[in-house]
């Protein structure tokens, strides 16, 4: 009998999962002198040419699937896709250069570099989107002449290790059979750390390298609590684990309250009313929020999905990934993010590059194809538009202006529009932010990092942090000006989930909150359980101690 293999991590998603080993990364080809991808060998015109009908076969077997399971849309988008490497204005160029002595992936690259720039000048907005497509299809082909795409992950259900497990990897995978995630990178407050949390995925991050090591198909057991990855584990921890995982579910599976059209808030134990919402960037994660009696969804984050991007992304590729989200939000609260590159969350187009709200306002028409998308997708919800990273009042007023203009092009009225707040400074100056804004909405992943000096990446920071006093002073004033201009303001940062933290933000007259997606039936429990009057008292006295070195904000 083998004896167990046992890998250590940081737990940073609770639970325990049982699965096969997947191994996620593969064997990457180098970047030549101008950083474009480089092939593992020197590709032939054959190679060439059958990396693109492998990249066509499999975008027209995906939309066949879609297409089975009445995912139309979806499935006309990857057609496109499937029709674009099939393209022989795209293949011919990539094989005269290679046929010249270029390097096989960066020939692809260049090809679709130069059909993406003729796509973009056309005049027709709709011929004009199909430039960022180009990009994704080429992106593939190289993938597949390079060596860089995975296997797919086996049947049933199983392990993801990563040296840096993509949020992607995770939204991707959820419902194809994914019990657990392991990385060698991140933290706690790294994206894919809170989409595993939504997902009530267990996940360990910086964990041990030679994880890496392992076999595919190898048994294991992921414990989170135990800290470690056991591959090959024996009989008693197999037993053990099995009846651990046996039932065990936080998702309420009765009717709700917001399900059955009654009062949707939570009730705190003296009776005030607490809205709770949910965090998602998949339709999984949706369905499992309002199924946990979710009133509808706080944070969208539409950049997720985007992460792994060659280009910016179309109008098209917005509805994709947006409609079945907003589909499932029918007369509910819907607060959707604008892409949010920056962190952990740059896009290989952007890398070296101007991130953030500058990429986005930089791009001309990348703004309005979003929001034009938004619009569309969320007609039937309770929309609203959120700004993330905002620094400046200029930067709410161009957002508003463009958002304007493109509900007064669908025939909309425009919704609500509010600001992430994230950053100390914005914090610091909520009283001048509020006139301009519809609601706040605080991050605390990122405010509790930069105020407390921490990268939000390194494994020492995790949702408790924004129980210091430097933080919660600064979210006293955010709700504080928020009440004096009437505006909403809601918590979607991970330490609305956390025990410590909640009833504290309770206590300062936070009454929205936002939380990942399996965490909502165990934050109304909490809710129910905490008494308003105790818990101003409580951060009354936290605020009161003031470490040395504070800054006075």
């Amino acid at each position: 009998m083998t004896a167990p293999s046992r890998y250590r991590g940081q737990p940073v998603s609770e639970g325990i999962g049982l699965g096969e080993i997947y191994l996620g990364d593969a064997p990457g080809g180098t970047g030549d002198a101008n950083g474009h991808p480089k092939s593992q060998h020197h590709a032939t015109e054959d190679d060439v040419r059958a990396a693109f009908a492998a990249v066509a076969r499999d975008r027209a077997a995906l939309a066949e699937r879609l297409r089975s399971r009445g995912e139309d849309l979806q499935a006309g988008i990857v057609d496109i896709a499937a029709l674009i490497a099939a393209d022989p204005a795209l293949i011919g160029p990539a094989i005269d250069a290679v046929r010249a002595g270029a390097d096989g992936a960066a020939a692809v690259s260049q090809a679709a570099e130069a059909q993406a720039a003729l796509l973009a000048a056309l005049p027709d907005p709709d011929l004009a989107q199909r430039a960022g497509d180009v990009r994704q299809v080429a992106a593939a082909v190289a993938e597949h002449l390079c060596g860089t795409s995975a296997a797919p992950p086996p049947a049933g259900t199983f392990i993801l290790v990563r040296r840096e497990v993509d949020p992607a990897d995770l939204i991707r995978l959820a419902e194809g059979g994914l019990a657990g995630a392991v990385s060698v990178g991140g933290g706690a407050s790294s994206h894919a750390a809170i989409i595993a949390r939504g997902l009530g995925l267990p996940m360990l991050a910086g964990a041990d390298p030679q994880v890496l090591a392992a076999t595919t198909g190898r048994h294991a057991i992921l414990d989170t609590g135990a800290g470690e990855l056991i591959v090959d584990p024996g009989e008693p921890e197999l037993t053990a684990a099995r009846a651990a995982t046996s039932g065990a579910s936080g998702v309420r599976t009765a009717p709700t309250a917001a399900a059955a059209g009654a009062d949707p808030d939570v009730r705190t134990a003296d009776g005030e009313p607490v809205t709770l919402l949910c965090n998602v960037a998949s339709a999984a994660e949706t369905r499992l929020g309002l199924s946990g009696g979710a009133a509808g969804v706080g944070l969208l984050r539409t950049e997720i999905s985007f992460t792994g991007a060659s280009g910016w992304p179309s109008e098209v590729d917005h509805l994709a990934q947006l409609t079945p989200v907003l589909g499932l939000l029918e007369s509910r609260l819907a607060v959707v993010r604008l892409l949010d590159f920056s962190g952990d969350k740059v896009p290989p187009f952007l890398a070296g590059r101007e991130q953030g709200l500058t990429a986005l306002f930089g791009t001309p028409g990348v703004l309005r194809d979003q929001l034009s998308a938004i619009l569309l997708a969320g007609r039937k919800t309770r929309l609203a538009v959120l700004v993330p990273m905002v620094r400046t009042l200029e930067e709410v007023r161009r957002v508003r202006a463009a958002l304007a203009e493109a509900a007064a092009d669908a025939g909309l009225d425009p919704p609500g529009l509010g600001i992430m707040v994230e950053v100390a400074a914005t914090a610091a100056a909520a009283a001048t932010f509020a006139p301009a804004v519809d609601f706040f909405s605080i991050g605390t992943n990122d405010l509790s990092s930069e105020v407390l000096g921490l990268d939000r990446a390194d494994p020492g920071t995790r949702p408790a942090l924004a129980a210091d006093p430097r933080v919660l002073t600064l979210i006293e004033r955010v709700v504080h000006a928020a009440r004096t201009a009437g505006v909403k303001v809601s918590v979607c940062g991970d330490a609305a989930a956390d025990p410590l933290v909640l009833p504290l933000l309770l206590g300062l007259g936070v009454r929205t909150l936002s939380v990942g997606a399996a965490r909502v039936p165990q934050v109304a429990r909490w809710i129910e359980d905490t008494d308003t009057k105790a818990a101003a008292d409580r951060v009354a006295q936290v605020l009161r101690y003031r470490p040395p070195g504070q800054v006075n904000w």
